[in-house]
C-alpha cells in the first residue's frame, strides 16, 4: 500500500476542462477512486484530511440591500441620527458551520492548509498577517477566501474553459483542509502524463534556483519515474493528467495532489503547446539516457540569472492597475489616457 500526504495545493485554478458534465462526473470519479482504499483502481492510504460542506453564502457578510432615493430631493431629505435607538447592521454568523471547522482544525493539529474542491487561494495569501496560507481559524480561511480570485472562479465560473452546450452540472462545494506541513519548496516537483506515459517533469517553484536539483537531476527523475511506474500508471482513471509529488531529503517520493491535463493547470517551465504536441520535449540527460523512448523531459532553473518574480505577486495590486500595466483591457488604457489628457487641460 502506498502512503499518500495531503500537503498543499497544486496549481492555480484546477478544474476540469471540456465537456462540463462529463469531465466533472470523470474528474470527481477520478479522485474519489484515488481516495477510497477500497477502489481497485487505484489504492492510495489517506490520512490528515478533514472535509466539510460549503456553500459561498458562508463567506457573503453583504448586508442587507436598502431602496435608493430617486431624485436628489429625496436624498436630501434623508436624516442621519446618532440615536441610540436606530437599528444596526451586524455581520452574519454560522455558529455551527464554525464549530466544525474549528473542531476539524483541531483535531489536524491546530494549524491547516484550506481548499475547495479544485483550487487553494495561493493568490491572496499576501493578505494574510504571516503572508501564508497557514490558517488556525475559520476567520483565516474567510479573509484568503474572500480574497483570492482562484477562488471566486471556482463559484462563479468553475467550467469556463468548457467547450460543450450541455448545462453545468450542480456542484456540492466542500471545504477541505489539510493539516499543515512545513515543505521545502525545492524538492516539489510536477509531473505530466499523456496517454499514460510520463512525458515531462518540471521544478515546482520555477522562481528560484536550486542547486541540489541542477546536481541531482537524474537522479530526481529516475526516482519519479520509478515511482510513476509503480503506484501510478495504469490505475488512474484518466489517462492525460498531472500529478504534483514531493521528494524528501532520504529520496523518499511522496503523492501530494492530482491535477487535469490542461491549460487551467500551470504548465510551469513547459508550455501548453509543447505537452499537447509532445515537440521539443527533449529528456535532458547523459546520452545513454536519451536515448531511451521513455525518458520524460526534465526541466528547472539552472543558475540564478533566471530567477523569477513569484507569478502571485501581480494579485497584491487592483485588477484596473494590472490591466494598464499589461495592455489586457484597451477600454481601461482609453478612460486612463483621457483622464490624463483633461488634467493636463485643466493645468
Amino acid at each position: 500500500m502506498m502512503e499518500l500526504w495531503w500537503f498543499q495545493e497544486e496549481a492555480p485554478c484546477v478544474q476540469p476542462s471540456g465537456s462540463s458534465s462529463y469531465f466533472a462526473r470523470k474528474w470527481e470519479m477520478a479522485m474519489r477512486s484515488a481516495m477510497d482504499p477500497n477502489s481497485s483502481c487505484l489504492i492510495l492510504h489517506c490520512f490528515h484530511i478533514q472535509c466539510l460542506p460549503f456553500s459561498p453564502d458562508s463567506i457573503r457578510d453583504d448586508p442587507p440591500t436598502h431602496s435608493q432615493p430617486d431624485s436628489d430631493d429625496e436624498a436630501e431629505e434623508i436624516q442621519w441620527s446618532d440615536d441610540e435607538n436606530t437599528a444596526t447592521l451586524t455581520a452574519p454568523e454560522f455558529p455551527e458551520f464554525a464549530t466544525q471547522v474549528q473542531e476539524a482544525i483541531n483535531s489536524l493539529g491546530g494549524s491547516v492548509f484550506p481548499k475547495l474542491n479544485w483550487s487553494a487561494p495561493r493568490d491572496a495569501y499576501w493578505i494574510a498577517m504571516n503572508s501564508s496560507l497557514k490558517c488556525k481559524t475559520l476567520s483565516d480561511i474567510f479573509l484568503l477566501f474572500k480574497s483570492s480570485d482562484f477562488i471566486t472562479r471556482d463559484f462563479t465560473q468553475p467550467f469556463i474553459h468548457c467547450t460543450d452546450d450541455s448545462p453545468d452540472p450542480c456542484i456540492e462545494y466542500e471545504l477541505v483542509l489539510r493539516k499543515w506541513c512545513e515543505l521545502i519548496p525545492g524538492a516539489e516537483f510536477r509531473c505530466f502524463v499523456k496517454e499514460n506515459k510520463l512525458i515531462g517533469i518540471s521544478q515546482r517553484d520555477y522562481t528560484q534556483y536550486y542547486d541540489h536539483i541542477s546536481k541531482q537531476k537524474e537522479e530526481i527523475c529516475r526516482c519519479i519515474q520509478d515511482f510513476f511506474k509503480k503506484h501510478i500508471q495504469y490505475k488512474f482513471l484518466d489517462e492525460d493528467f498531472v500529478f504534483d509529488i514531493y521528494r524528501d531529503s532520504r529520496g523518499k517520493v511522496w503523492l501530494i495532489d492530482f491535477n487535469p491535463f490542461g491549460e487551467v493547470t500551470d504548465s510551469l517551465l513547459f508550455t501548453w503547446e509543447e505537452l499537447i504536441s509532445e515537440n521539443n520535449l527533449n529528456g535532458d540527460f547523459s546520452e545513454v539516457d536519451a536515448q531511451e523512448q521513455d525518458s520524460p523531459a526534465f526541466r528547472c532553473t539552472n543558475s540564478e540569472v533566471t530567477v523569477q518574480p513569484s507569478p502571485y505577486l501581480s494579485y497584491r495590486l487592483p485588477k484596473d492597475f494590472v490591466d494598464l500595466s499589461t495592455g489586457e483591457d484597451a477600454h481601461k488604457l482609453i478612460d486612463f489616457l483621457k483622464l490624463k489628457r483633461n488634467q493636463q487641460e485643466d493645468d
